[in-house]
């Protein structure tokens, strides 16, 4: 659900249900997988930020940053957020990558670093390392993601933290 608006548990069923059908629409079915979030979008109120998000997300996993972009952008302007909210900064992140604006990408996820942490810290890093690198900051890149694999390491892990560290301070 999203923190920011009221939905009704049916609809955020009925939007799950279509995501969990998503792989059984092929390339060439692409436009039909979006007339289905397209009608659920429909049916919240106009401005709904989780409308935009859901079209966004969409055309989005159906290859089209570009029309994705606006709507994520659409989304938080209209107050989406919480765990949704921080979803559609990623993924409008990488949209923005693959539209050649990777550094609006870093604007917009490098603050996330020092929000509140969840399941989703992961995702801020390896999509943030991306622009990075499309940005040629490899280095800024590679340290955020080895910080945020060494974790998940059974041994190795404080090494690979100061590794991660050295790589964008080398003097600390």
């Amino acid at each position: 659900m999203c923190d920011s608006v009221p939905v009704n548990e049916d609809w955020e069923k009925r939007v799950d249900a279509a995501w969990a059908s998503f792989d059984e629409y092929p390339e060439e079915r692409a436009a039909e997988f979006r007339a289905v979030i397209d009608a659920l979008a429909a049916e919240l109120p106009d401005g709904s930020p989780l409308g935009a998000f859901e079209r966004a997300c969409a055309w989005d996993s159906t290859g089209h940053s570009d029309k994705a972009a606006p709507l994520y952008r659409e989304a938080l302007a209209h107050g989406l957020s919480g765990y949704k909210g921080r979803r559609a900064k990623i993924q409008l992140s990488s949209s923005l990558r693959n539209i050649g604006q990777a550094e609006e990408g870093v604007k917009l996820l490098t603050p996330e670093l020092d929000g509140p942490s969840d399941e989703l810290d992961d995702a801020v890093r390896a999509t943030l390392a991306l622009c990075l690198s499309s940005l040629g900051r490899d280095r800024e890149g590679l340290s955020l993601v080895l910080g945020a694999l060494a974790p998940h390491l059974p041994r190795y892990q404080r090494s690979m933290a100061n590794y991660a560290r050295a790589l964008v301070d080398p003097e600390g």
